[in-house]
């Protein structure tokens, strides 16, 4: 779960990271009202999930009252990457002396959580990582006893030569661990971490996602979920049981289990196609979550081929074919289906199937390979 930058600094605030002064507004009354309280000049930024904000024109300084409003009428109600501004942070404008980047998720490959930090703030860290990976500062937190001091400070030392301001940053590092940690975040990003010109560090900008597995423990984060910055299909799909997510690709995957899903978009990929979304129907499935995942996938339009790869361990493939015959019927699908059903009660699916017009295949090569074939004639 992702929330807003203006929600993370509340939490910020809580765990005693300092961000600058802010106000949320939802008008343009409120923007000017904010403006006032807090000062011009002011940055007025756009709340909106998405990166490029900058570029797409939605932080702006504004130097006089007169910007404030045009900024605040400008920014409210214009859409970034296809989302509307409903909601505007109004803060105060920092003097920046240097920025850097901090932030903490979990390392797979080693099984850890990982501090990260760069001397280079404010940019995309996925691009330094791409192209300058020697840039980033990796700190490692013990499994049981979590960021030692020495570590926080060792965070503290590469991104600051002057002790006072490493010690600084040391002590923002371990809260933000301990933020991290206590809320079962998945990311906790400051970027960038501001020294102002007093010496100061401030968190400018704030971004925290969240592990959905651990939203029951904390129903005030729950609470934050901003469902229209959300797709609104893999709502649905929550709603449903389902896991879902949508790509840009146009081969829609129905498969069972996280790991086949992952398996499967990667073959799709190695054999030259484009997978339209990652959708796992998951164990024990009915013939009605059949229906409801592909109820979902059809919403998307570029989806033009389906491929159904199903073991059935748990999952009965009778099921899934007694799924797919249904949704035939109702949903008049007009999309190739290429299914590929192996395991418990294939025989039944295949005969259950034999008259519904699908292309079978008996590897999940052969399905992928079939997917991308179909999908050059459709």
């Amino acid at each position: 779960m992702k929330i807003h930058e203006y929600q993370a600094k509340e939490l910020f605030k809580k765990y005693g990271i300092p961000v600058p002064e802010e106000r949320i507004c939802h008008n343009l009354s409120e923007i000017q009202a904010a403006a006032s309280e807090i000062g011009i000049p002011c940055v007025i930024k756009a709340q909106v999930m998405v990166g490029g904000r900058g570029k797409a024109g939605g932080i702006k300084i504004a130097k006089t009252e007169d910007e404030v409003k045009e900024y605040g009428e400008m920014i409210l109600g214009m859409k970034i990457k296809g989302l509307e501004v409903k909601k505007v942070l109004v803060s105060e404008v920092v003097a920046i002396e240097t920025e850097a980047y901090l932030g903490i998720v979990v390392d797979r490959t080693h099984k850890k959580v990982v501090v990260m930090s760069c001397k280079e703030g404010g940019v995309e860290i996925e691009e330094v990582a791409r192209q300058n990976p020697e840039a980033i500062n990796k700190v490692y937190a013990d499994p049981v006893f979590g960021l030692f001091p020495h570590r926080a400070r060792k965070v503290g030392l590469f991104l600051y030569s002057e002790p006072k301001v490493a010690f600084a940053c040391a002590s923002i590092a371990e809260k933000l661990y301990k933020l991290f940690i206590e809320l079962d975040a998945s990311l906790a990003e400051i970027n960038p971490l501001v020294l102002d010109k007093s010496g100061n560090l401030i968190a400018l900008d704030a971004k925290i996602n969240f592990d959905d597995n651990g939203l029951y423990r904390h129903p005030d984060i729950e609470a934050m979920r901003d469902r229209f910055s959300e797709d609104e299909n893999e709502l649905l799909a929550r709603e449903k049981d389902l896991s879902y997510v949508r790509l840009s690709g146009n081969i829609g995957c129905v498969v069972n289990g996280a790991g086949l899903a992952m398996a499967t978009m990667d073959l799709v990929k190695h054999y030259g196609g484009e997978p339209a979304n990652f959708l796992d129907i998951g164990g024990s499935s009915s013939p009605q979550k059949v229906m409801n995942a592909l109820e979902i996938l059809l919403k998307d339009e570029n989806v033009r081929v389906i491929f159904f790869n199903i073991f059935g361990g748990i999952t009965r493939c009778d099921d899934v074919a007694n799924g797919i015959l249904a949704a035939k019927e109702k949903l008049d699908i007009k999309q190739p289906i290429v299914a590929r059903l192996t395991g418990t009660n294939e025989d039944k699916a295949m005969d259950i199937l034999k008259e519904a017009g699908l292309i079978f295949a008996s590897s999940m090569d052969e399905g992928a390979k079939k997917a991308i074939e179909v999908l050059k004639g459709v």
